[in-house]
């Protein structure tokens, strides 16, 4: 389901005596995240909710025209990127799904009030504290389009809250009003709740929740694999190799590159350490940041995401594209490891609800055990919060 290649283009980056020296943490490490406040992700998910979650998607395929789901960061990306993964580029025919609270963009939530106008949509607003700015604005805007088009008894049937258990101003709303609602445990936070209502949600409408949730717990398997990628990773950045670049060879995989950008990016960079994480598309961005890639200042590494198969087969000149696209991943490999760029590969057997699981499943593992690594916080994201204080005194002032 899912190979690895940390030798072939790292090899001679890596420091083999330190290496040892961190694999024989690795049960220390475990033992770290087992005893975490924040791993409920690593926990099976309860039957009766994975139902009520079913039976939620289907009350929605069957109401509605769309759902608009109501978030941002770890609130989102999850699963906006396999959504993206898995839909086809034209002539999608899968349920209408539109994320909202990403932006505050005028001009994109003015186009969606007038798109959402004359369909008949439900909302699912997803968010921890109830507070998040982005996701409270795209509410206030499109519950107001609701209240002009429907009676308060009617909203009800039209609005899904998404939100923590106990507190915030999303559980007050859901307590006065009476609306449908999922929680987000609070041993989980934003970026590794993919195993929580605020993804599945979403995704099973479309998709097989239980190839999802089968996938993601077959990445308990790849605890060693996880773990010696994260050492990898930390040896690298101490030989200043310190930004990766994810590297992806299908169009659809972008918003996946987006999703690890998080995952890591909040995961390790606080106390001035932590790695840099970046993505380029392939073979596009060979044409734009290969130059830099290939011969530019040495600061980086890179990890490829290579799918072997594909159910999409086109014959040019007597060769198999997808073959073409590989060899072309396989040979950029090699040229950027010849010009100073070590390359960690790993190998999907096909896109498809289990294998994508599996893989956040394992990059959450490497993720968390990277922060250990770095002696910070894997689950914490501190820095968020100073934007978020500048702009309040601002429209306070």
């Amino acid at each position: 389901m899912l190979k690895y290649d940390f030798n072939t283009y790292v090899d001679r980056y890596i420091d083999k005596e330190e290496y040892q020296t961190l694999m024989t943490k690795k049960n220390e490490i475990v033992e770290k995240l087992n005893s975490s406040d924040k791993n409920g992700w690593l926990q099976r998910i309860n039957p009766e909710l994975v139902k009520r979650i079913k039976q939620t998607a289907n009350d929605i395929k069957s109401h509605f025209d769309c759902l608009v789901v109501i978030g941002i960061g770890g609130s989102f990306l999850g699963s906006y990127a396999f959504d993206k993964m898995l839909r086809d580029y034209f002539q999608d025919d899968k349920f209408e799904i539109i994320y909202a609270g990403t932006t505050l963009s005028s001009k994109y939530l003015d186009e969606l009030l007038k798109y959402l106008k004359n369909k008949n949509f439900c909302i699912n607003v997803i968010s921890k504290s109830g507070t998040t700015m982005e996701t409270s604005i795209a509410y206030k805007l499109i519950k107001d389009l609701l209240k002009r088009k429907y009676t308060k008894e009617e909203i009800k049937n039209h609005i899904i809250i998404t939100t923590d258990k106990e507190k915030g101003n999303l559980r007050e709303e859901v307590n006065e009003e009476g609306y449908l609602s999922f929680e987000i445990p609070e041993n989980i936070g934003g970026r590794y709740s993919f195993i929580t209502p605020a993804h599945l949600l979403p995704l099973a409408i479309n998709y097989d929740l239980d190839e999802i949730i089968s996938g993601y717990y077959y990445g308990k398997r790849l605890l060693d694999e996880s773990y010696q990628y994260a050492v990898i990773r930390y040896l690298l950045f101490k030989a200043n190799k310190v930004v990766e670049n994810f590297c992806v060879y299908e169009e659809n995989m972008s918003f996946f590159t987006e999703w690890l950008k998080q995952l890591f990016g909040e995961t390790e960079g606080k106390n001035g350490v932590g790695i840099l994480p970046i993505s380029t598309i392939h073979t596009r961005d060979l044409h734009s940041l290969g130059q830099f890639i290939q011969e530019g200042n040495k600061i980086m590494f890179e990890t490829f995401i290579k799918v072997e198969n594909t159910s999409n087969y086109i014959d040019y000149q007597n060769r198999n594209l997808h073959e073409i696209n590989n060899l072309v991943e396989d040979s950029v490999m090699r040229a950027h490891y010849k010009g100073g760029v070590p390359c960690i590969e790993l190998t999907l057997d096909e896109i498809s609800e289990e294998t994508i699981s599996t893989l956040i499943y394992f990059f959450q593992l490497a993720a968390a055990f990277s922060g250990y690594l770095f002696q910070v916080n894997p689950f914490d994201q501190p820095g968020v919060e100073v934007y978020k204080e500048e702009v309040r005194k601002s429209l306070e002032g």
